[in-house]
């Protein structure tokens, strides 16, 4: 028997993200696997791509466990990368492209990345963060838990531009001349399926995100869960317009579609005309979109212009979609089939979901555990909660992540008695029906993009007129919440509402700066001194109702 026979059976029965590619290569050779403006490859060329890119990263230094970020909008290059670290056994580190130098280099620093591929538009954001990274190291305490390459210091080793404006970057590598390598052969790497395949930083609720370690096991569980209960083929045609950095585009829809073999429309950003026109141009059978996308897509011109009988299947999540856009969206597509996803990023992050036949007979609610998921609504004490009975809501499933990087002790919290909590508040009905009803950690979910109360209220305490302020989400029509504040000022001192909103705007990314703030004589507050932001929400009137 040879020595390294164990070796042999796991390259032999490996699973790994890299691989779902090559193999839908190897099934659809000549189908067209993406589309990107003006460029169109099939799945044979697409997966030589990225082998040509995955050796160029290799002869850099990138290898197996090296965090590498992905500071981008959507376009070819994300997803060539993307693939391109999972085929080396690396980590990407997918960033939300409208955060602040500080930001980001929080999280180069945090998460000890080798390696940063910006888009050519966002390299001074990325020089500036790479500028800064040297301050940030030098605030945080020392990795404790394993580590690649990159972790304990050493900087930025390899720098890629994707040159999507023409704009030339001194410094960096164009991403292009990576994808034209003159080798084609990346190295023959076993991934096992617990080993890291991703990063992505949650806000959660403290001022510091958190990076959520995925796995390729656990992703791939995740696949399909959703192409299941998603009613998922590799005939479909879907259009992919929401920000791939979020798990929801990349994890529910781009790399399911991949995995089966399906076709998929990358568009730069969710420009409703432009989604509009990829739908009919490309007869998309699929289209993800959260209720606030859904609502601009109805209320576009173009929408009763474009033909969209292709359309089959509708997905929408992030928040709960209105009664009424759901009856319109039924009246104006008949013939697409409705599917609400909930979950979180930890979760990879599907956890629930509702299903056509229940769009009408259970509005509101998040649905049923998908597939490779058990859900329960627990009291504090871990115990599950009877039918109509709001508690925590949390999640036993292959999809869960591996825990929060360098944070154990968050990592013990979220796990706590053997089950991942969400820190969302729920209550299930009796048939097992999810409603989520509030959310423990006062998550405020605006267009999509999770803003953690506590970050904006620290950017408010910053302004020397502030005595006390409490953030929380407002509904909105359109951003279905918004982010707004009440604010106490400190006695003898004034200032305007638009004076603290610029205060907020100079210090936080555009997506978190209140939308809507107002001055109150106090705080309302409990026995205990807890702030009751469920009495504000209730009391403050929104100025666009």
């Amino acid at each position: 028997m040879p020595d390294d026979l164990p070796a042999l059976i796991a390259h032999a029965g490996s699973q790994a993200i890299g691989d779902l590619l090559r193999r839908s290569a190897a099934r659809n050779p000549e189908k067209t696997a993406i589309v990107y403006r003006d460029l169109r490859q099939t799945y044979a060329e697409l997966d030589l791509t990225v082998n040509r890119t995955a050796a160029a990263l290799a002869a850099r230094g990138i290898g197996p466990g090296d965090r590498v970020v992905l500071f981008s909008h959507n376009n070819h290059a994300f997803v060539v990368a993307y693939f391109a670290l999972a085929r080396l056994g690396a980590v990407s580190v997918p960033v939300n492209f409208m955060l602040t130098a500080g930001d980001v280099a929080y999280v180069l620093a945090h998460c000890g990345a080798v390696g940063l591929i910006a888009e050519d538009a966002l390299v001074p954001v990325a020089e500036q963060a790479l500028a800064e990274q040297a301050l940030a190291k030098e605030a945080l305490a020392r990795p404790t838990g394993p580590a690649g390459p990159g972790a304990a210091g050493g900087g930025i080793r390899v720098r890629g531009v994707i040159p999507e404006h023409g704009q030339e970057q001194p410094g960096w590598e164009p991403v292009t001349d990576w994808m034209t390598h003159a080798g084609a052969t990346p190295p023959d790497i076993t991934v096992a399926g617990d080993d890291l395949a991703q990063l992505i930083y949650t806000s959660g609720t403290e001022s510091r995100p958190k990076g959520a370690m995925l796995s390729h096991h656990s992703l791939i569980a995740q696949y399909v869960s959703c192409v299941v209960d998603g009613e998922m083929t590799g005939a479909d045609v879907e259009v992919h317009s929401l920000p791939l950095y979020h798990c929801a585009q990349l994890h529910c829809f781009l790399t399911p579609g991949i995995y089966l073999g399906a076709t998929n429309v990358v568009l730069p950003g969710a420009d409703p005309a432009a989604i509009l026109q990829a739908v009919e141009t490309e007869r998309a059978t699929k289209l993800f979109c959260p209720p606030t996308v859904w609502i601009s897509l109805l209320r576009h011109p173009d929408f009763s212009r474009r033909d969209l009988s292709s359309l089959r299947k509708g997905y929408y999540g992030a928040s709960i979609m209105p009664v009424e856009v759901l009856k319109e969206i039924g009246a104006r597509l008949p013939d697409v089939r409705l599917f609400n996803f909930y979950g979180q990023t930890e979760m990879g992050p599907l956890a629930t979901v509702l299903k056509p036949a229940d769009q009408v007979r259970k509005p509101g609610s998040a649905g049923r555990a998908a597939l490779n998921v058990e859900t329960l609504v627990v009291d504090d004490a871990g115990r599950p909660q009877p039918a109509g009975e709001i508690g925590e809501i949390v999640h036993r499933s292959p999809h869960a992540m591996l825990g929060y990087w360098q944070d154990p002790d968050r990592t013990a919290q979220a796990f706590a008695g053997g089950w991942f909590h969400s820190g969302d508040l729920g209550v299930m009905d009796s048939e097992g029906y999810l409603t989520v009803v509030d959310r423990k950690k006062d998550m405020i979910k605006t267009g999509g993009e999770n803003v953690a109360s506590r970050e904006v209220e620290e950017a408010l305490y910053q302004h020397p007129a502030v005595a006390e302020v409490a953030v929380f989400g407002l509904s909105h029509p359109r951003w279905i919440e918004a982010v707004t504040a009440a604010v106490v000022l400190r006695d003898g001192q004034s200032a305007t509402p638009e004076e603290l909103i610029a205060h907020c705007r100079a210090r936080l990314a555009g997506f978190k700066v209140p939308r809507h703030l107002v001055f109150v004589d106090a705080l309302p507050k409990n026995a205990s001194g807890k702030l009751l932001k469920r009495e504000l929400r209730s009391t403050i009137a929104p100025p666009w109702t």
